[in-house]
């Protein structure tokens, strides 16, 4: 009976238990299906990208540049990119450099449609110094381009084709554009016209990379080459968010960073140009130096952030505003100022006149001054990058070795003086000096930064011959600069 009656309630016990099963195994997808799943979202982001190109890429150019130049013909070539040539120096030189002749120098870079009439954002160091300019749309059309204004400063340029109705890029925020968000590069490396790369926003507000004198990149390692220069960084909404114009390179390709300029400080500059022809920019008349944590301590401050004001030129908008010696900017019409590029930045984008309100910590304590941005002067076009006089007439720009900069050159702070632009056919180019290359002794003097060189120079006369150790990498050598004849 036992057995029996078990045996009896046992069966009905199965089926259900398996019923269940069933009924989990059916509410499951198999394998296969989550794979497929997943292949699915793959393509889904796949076809966005391409969604993003499809509609971009009609408004990204290829710019060919031509300008008449003198050398032996050998340290030019054809692909490489102008500003490769302007930070690295030519990759090909020829012993007899005595010969100098004129020669057809051809360049390549990118650009984007930004007007159905043919407004053009491209960089400068790609259209600035050029003779002719031609254009090729998507298309295969080409046209010849004028320029219409360029700011050195920062890199931009606008120039403008005669065509209309023509396919436009619209330009986005890139404030709100964040770490680690997707991007996209489009442009024409090593004259590959409409290449296609992508990846992610790396860093923001990158600055003091030596480049320009007004940086606040994007760093990027969506893939950028020589030939990228002036082409479009998009954010997946297809929007141009940045203007791609560098690369840190030690081989001379792409090594994972390229930066781009934000399309906000773009457009503030673009304005201009359009107006004008030209940029103009702000002014406060103050020196100012970055807040550590020494002095952050040393001022009442919370955080090491600020621009500590450590002058103030007389009858500047600084003075005449009531700005002091010791303050400490932590605001400027409403942006927070977290050190002195920022500051700087933000000023140069204020239009001459502007009526701003800063916030400063003044012996503790938070004050808020009125002041009336006042014009650049025209003789800092070149505040941010220093040198002296005599080498200056000899090709080269010189400027400090940041902490930032020696890290990206494989130098140490403070080893020397570095040569951030040399220019072409100048006695420094000549004697075979390069930018990114480092000055440690001037005159058998030991230099460590420009204070140094300038008092190693101190007496020389203007058509003195100068003694510099120059290191390039692991190897240094001495070469003479003599003034040119």
């Amino acid at each position: 009976m036992f057995k029996h009656t078990k045996s009896v309630t046992t069966l009905p016990l199965l089926a259900g238990l398996l019923f269940f099963l069933l009924l989990a195994l059916a509410a499951s997808p198999p394998l296969h299906a989550a794979e497929d799943e997943n292949i699915a979202l793959l393509d889904r982001s796949a076809k966005a990208f391409a969604s993003v190109v499809k509609q971009a890429a009609p408004a990204v150019v290829h710019v060919r540049v031509e300008k008449s130049v003198k050398g032996s013909g050998h340290e030019f070539d054809l692909f490489n990119d102008p500003f490769f040539e302007r930070f690295f120096g030519p990759q090909f030189k020829h012993p007899r450099q005595d010969e100098q002749r004129e020669f057809k120098q051809r360049g390549a870079g990118s650009g984007f449609i930004i007007s159905k009439d043919g407004l053009i954002l491209t960089n400068n160091h790609v259209v600035g110094e050029a003779d002719t300019i031609t254009v090729r749309l998507a298309d295969e059309r080409e046209f010849k381009a004028k320029v219409i204004g360029t700011d050195p400063q920062s890199d931009v340029a606008l120039i403008k084709i005669e065509a209309d109705h023509l396919p436009v890029l619209p330009l986005g925020d890139s404030d709100r554009l964040e770490v680690g968000e997707w991007v996209i590069a489009i442009g024409s490396p090593f004259e590959l016209n409409q290449t296609v790369t992508v990846g992610v926003v790396s860093a923001k507000g990158r600055n003091r990379i030596g480049i320009n004198d007004y940086e606040n990149f994007i760093q990027t390692d969506a893939a950028i080459n020589p030939g990228n220069s002036g082409g479009p960084l998009l954010n997946i909404h297809g929007e141009a968010v940045g203007m791609n114009t560098a690369i840190f390179s030690r081989s001379g390709g792409y090594m994972g960073i390229g930066f781009a300029i934000p399309i906000n400080m773009t457009k503030a500059i673009q304005e201009q140009l359009l107006k004008q022809g030209k940029v103009t920019r702000g002014w406060l008349g103050v020196v100012i130096q970055d807040v550590d944590e020494e002095l952050a301590k040393s001022f009442g401050l919370d955080k090491a952030k600020g621009a500590l004001i450590s002058e103030v030129a007389e009858k500047s908008p600084a003075a005449e505003s009531g700005l002091q010696k010791g303050d400490v900017i932590i605001e400027l019409n409403g942006i927070e100022v977290t050190d002195v590029s920022t500051l700087r930045n933000n000023v140069a984008l204020i239009a001459p006149g502007s009526k701003v309100d800063a916030v400063v910590i003044r012996d503790g304590k938070k004050k808020t001054i009125r002041i009336t941005i006042g014009e650049q002067p025209a003789e800092m076009a070149k505040a941010g990058v220093n040198g002296d006089e005599s080498l200056q007439s000899m090709g080269l720009t010189l400027q400090d070795l940041t902490e930032e900069l020696a890290g990206q050159f494989g130098y140490r702070p403070d080893q020397g003086v570095l040569i951030a632009e040399v220019e072409e056919g100048s006695p420094a180019a000549l004697a075979g000096l390069k930018p990114g290359q480092l000055i440690e002794e001037v005159n058998r003097h030991r230099v460590r930064n420009l204070k140094d060189l300038r008092k190693a120079l101190e007496g020389v006369k203007p058509e003195a011959k100068v003694l510099l150790l120059v290191r390039a990498g692991e190897y240094s050598q001495y070469i003479v600069l003599a003034p040119a004849k």
